[in-house]
């Protein structure tokens, strides 16, 4: 028999570098659904970040300090895997385009595959923030254009702080 009162845990993997307003709305308006949300950085030692993940985490647990039903974590090994070891049986992926769907699909069932267990919930993302991702973000940063508005605050200090001590560098 079910357990009809079982906390709703559900996980937010992505690698946030940086996480941006469109993360952002998406995780608040999960909180609507889901009783706890973990935001994983998923970490791939093949790939090249421009915030480390420990940065990244700092920054993520900044903007969640005040919600106790938000936790933030990092795992470098499949997600499945994560979510044994937590409990959780629910991905949280945010779209944005139709250009989304299909790569979202297709891990979507390959994660199923791996569990029978797992659900993925998708969320559109805000029509304010459509047009934006990380990489957008970091690429008008990285070129001096205004990202403010775009990312969390305190994001968008780092970005600068970031970019300003690369620029004088370079």
């Amino acid at each position: 028999m079910e357990d009809n009162f079982a906390k709703r845990i559900a996980i937010y993997p992505g690698s946030f570098d940086p996480i941006t307003n469109g993360h952002f709305d998406i995780i608040k308006r999960a909180m609507r659904i889901f009783d706890e949300i973990i935001i994983l950085i998923a970490f791939n030692p093949n790939k090249s970040y421009f915030f480390t993940v420990e940065e990244r985490m700092e920054m993520i647990r900044e903007i969640f300090q005040d919600n106790k039903e938000i936790k933030v974590d990092c795992y470098s090994g499949l997600l499945v895997d994560y979510m044994k070891m937590t409990d959780a049986n629910i991905i949280i992926r945010g779209m944005r385009a139709l250009s989304d769907f299909e790569y979202e699909f297709q891990m979507a069932l390959m994660n199923r595959r791996q569990s029978k267990n797992i659900e993925t919930v998708f969320l559109m993302s805000g029509f304010k923030w459509f047009y934006t991702s990380s990489q957008l973000i970091k690429e008008v940063a990285s070129l001096g254009g205004s990202v403010k508005g775009l990312v969390p605050d305190n994001v968008y200090q780092k970005l600068m702080e970031k970019y300003n001590t690369n620029n004088i560098r370079g």
